[in-house]
C-alpha cells in the first residue's frame, strides 16, 4: 500500500501518523515557506475558524504557485497538521476535539495515553522527537506568561477552553518532557447529570443543595482525579441569587453562572523569582472586597489558615478542596498546613477552628474501575472536648462483578446532622426522613 492510499484510508478522527515521510516532508516545507511568509503572530490571535481558513488558503497559494500535484485528501492532511503544528497543540488537536476523552498523558514521543469512561488506553498518536514535546509545551504555556526551563522545570497552565495541563522536563523528567492535560467539559456537569452517572443517590444530592442553600461551610476531599473540582463547580452552581462570591484559584478552573462574581487566580514568581502572588495573598484580599461566600479551588498550604479564620468570621457558606483519601486523612491534611504558618497554635486551638469553621467534609473517590463516587457525607461535631466525624451517607462496596467492575450502594446512617437545624432555620423543605437507616433506593 502506498503512502498516499494509507492516507486515505485513515479514519477522520486518527490523525495521520507524523512520521509518514512523504506527508511530513510537505509539511515542514509548506511550514518553513509559512514562517517565512507569512505573519504567524496575527493569525495565532483569529478565532479557530479564521485561522483555518487563512492557513488553508495560504498553502493552497503556495500549492498553486509551486504547481505541485497533490491529491485532495492528502492536501486537507497537510493543511490539518499546519494548522496543529503552527497555531495548535500539534499532535495532542486530535485528542483535544474527542469529547469523551478525560485525561491526556504525553509519557514520550512514542507513549500517549489518554483516559477514556475511567480506563487508561495507550493511542497511536505520535510525536516527532523530545523536542516536538517541549514545543508544544512552550506553545501552550506562552498566552499565560509561564515559563518553563532548567531552572524552572515544571509548570502548570491551561488552556482556551480551561483544560488543565501540567508539565515537567528534565533535569527532573528522566527520559524527557512530559505532559499532563485534565480536559473540562465546555458545559459544565450539572448535579442532575452526576446523580445520572452513579456518582451519588438523588436523595444524598437534595441534602446536598440544602446545606449549600442553609450556608453550611464545606470542605470537598478527595485524592487525585477523584472529582473534587467538579463536585465543587456543582455544589457552587448551588448558591442562591442575591450574594457575592469570590473564588480564589491556583490555576482558574470553576466555571458557574453567578451575577456577583469575582474570579481571582494566583500568579508564579516570574524569571527573577519576584512578583509570586500566592493563594494566602487573594484569600487576605478577598476579605476585603465584601464577599459572601469565598470558594477556594485547593487549599494546600498556610492559606488554610486564613480560610479556616474567614469560615468561622461570617462567611457561612464558603467552600474548598483538600487531597485526602478519607475525611480523617482531610481534617490532619488541614491541621498540618494552619502548622506551616508558624504561628503558636496547640492543636486542641487548632481543631477548634475546625469545629467553628467547618460544617461538613464531602469526600470523593475514585474506584479502581474508574467510576468517581461521593463516598461519604460526613459531619465534624465535638463531643466530650474531642473532635468527631460522623457519617451522613456513605458509600458501601460489597464486591466486583465478572468484568471488574465495583459493586456496591449509597446508604443513610441514621445520624440526623445537626446542619439540620440550620436547614430548617433556613426554611427550607427537607424531610428528617432522608436521614432513616438504610440503604437508598
Amino acid at each position: 500500500m502506498s503512502w498516499m492510499q494509507r492516507v486515505n484510508t485513515t479514519a477522520t478522527k486518527e490523525p495521520v501518523n507524523v512520521q509518514d515521510q512523504e506527508v511530513d516532508r510537505w509539511v515542514r516545507h509548506y511550514k518553513a515557506r509559512l514562517i517565512k511568509e507569512a505573519d504567524l503572530e496575527s493569525i495565532t490571535k483569529l478565532d479557530a475558524n479564521e485561522r483555518k481558513q487563512t492557513i488553508e488558503r495560504l498553502v493552497s497559494k503556495m500549492i498553486e504557485e509551486e504547481r505541485v500535484i497533490i491529491p485532495s485528501q492528502v492536501m486537507q492532511e497537510i493543511i490539518r497538521q499546519m494548522i496543529n503544528e503552527s497555531v495548535g497543540y500539534g499532535p495532542l488537536e486530535a485528542l483535544l476535539e474527542q469529547p469523551d476523552i478525560t485525561e491526556i498523558m504525553v509519557n514520550s514521543p512514542k507513549d500517549v495515553f489518554i483516559e477514556r469512561r475511567g480506563r487508561l488506553e495507550k493511542t497511536s498518536v505520535r510525536f516527532k522527537d523530545k523536542e516536538h514535546i517541549r514545543h508544544i509545551i512552550d506553545r501552550i504555556i506562552a498566552p499565560i506568561g509561564r515559563r518553563v526551563d532548567e531552572s524552572s522545570p515544571m509548570v502548570d497552565a491551561r488552556l482556551t477552553d480551561g483544560s488543565r495541563v501540567n508539565a515537567a522536563i528534565p533535569p527532573i523528567s528522566l527520559d524527557g518532557p512530559v505532559i499532563s492535560i485534565r480536559k473540562f467539559k465546555a458545559d459544565p456537569f450539572s448535579m442532575d447529570e452526576l446523580i445520572g452517572f452513579g456518582s451519588f443517590h438523588e436523595t444524598m444530592g437534595e441534602f446536598l443543595r440544602a446545606l449549600v442553600k442553609a450556608k453550611c461551610n464545606m470542605l470537598v476531599s478527595g485524592g487525585t482525579g477523584s472529582g473534587k473540582t467538579t463536585l465543587l463547580n456543582v455544589l457552587s452552581a448551588s448558591i442562591p441569587k442575591g450574594e457575592r462570591i469570590v473564588t480564589i484559584e491556583d490555576m482558574a478552573e470553576l466555571r458557574f453562572d453567578y451575577d456577583n462574581l469575582v474570579r481571582l487566580e494566583a500568579r508564579p514568581a516570574n524569571m527573577e523569582g519576584s512578583g509570586e502572588i500566592a493563594i494566602r495573598h487573594l484569600v487576605k484580599n478577598a476579605l476585603r472586597m465584601r464577599p459572601d461566600r469565598i470558594i477556594v479551588g485547593e487549599v494546600r498550604g498556610t492559606e488554610a489558615l486564613d480560610m479556616l479564620q474567614a469560615m468561622n468570621t461570617g462567611h457561612e457558606g464558603s467552600l474548598t478542596t483538600v487531597h485526602a483519601n478519607t475525611p480523617k486523612d482531610a481534617l490532619g491534611r488541614l491541621e498540618a498546613m494552619v502548622i506551616m504558618s508558624g504561628l503558636p497554635l496547640t492543636v486542641d486551638v487548632i481543631r477548634g477552628y475546625f469545629v467553628g469553621a467547618l460544617d461538613l467534609i464531602v469526600q470523593s473517590e475514585r474506584l479502581p474501575d474508574g467510576q468517581r463516587k461521593l463516598v461519604n457525607i460526613s459531619e465534624i461535631i465535638e463531643e466530650d472536648g474531642k473532635v468527631l466525624i460522623k457519617d451522613v451517607f456513605r458509600y458501601k462496596r460489597v464486591g466486583l462483578d465478572d468484568e471488574g467492575n465495583v459493586l456496591g450502594h449509597f446508604e443513610a446512617t441514621g445520624y440526623v446532622p445537626k446542619a439540620y437545624q440550620k436547614i430548617k432555620a433556613f426554611g427550607i423543605d427537607l424531610s428528617p426522613d432522608i436521614f432513616k437507616e438504610g440503604e437508598l433506593t
